[in-house]
């Protein structure tokens, strides 16, 4: 049976305070890695599918992002199919 990949990208809200992505931040310069600008760190689930991935499998997996895999207080998330390889 196929299986398809849909993934979950999830992001502190802009306005919200990374304290982890600050603390990459200040460390890379450190480590040689110089000219970035920002760092915000985030999450990224990976859910695999059997079957399809249709209008309904989209709708249930925002549903589950939106009330379990993401704080949507301070968090904004996307979902996207990922092609197989």
């Amino acid at each position: 049976m196929p299986v398809a990949r849909v993934v979950v990208d999830v992001m502190l809200k802009p306005e919200i305070l990374d304290p982890q992505g600050q603390a990459v931040q200040r460390a890379l310069p450190r480590l040689g890695f110089d000219g970035i600008a920002d760092v915000r760190q985030g999450k990224r689930f990976e859910l695999e599918l059997e079957g399809p991935v249709d209008d309904a499998a989209l709708a249930r997996i925002r549903e589950a992002a939106e009330t379990f895999l993401a704080n949507t207080v301070i968090e904004d998330f996307t979902v996207r199919v990922e092609e197989s390889q």
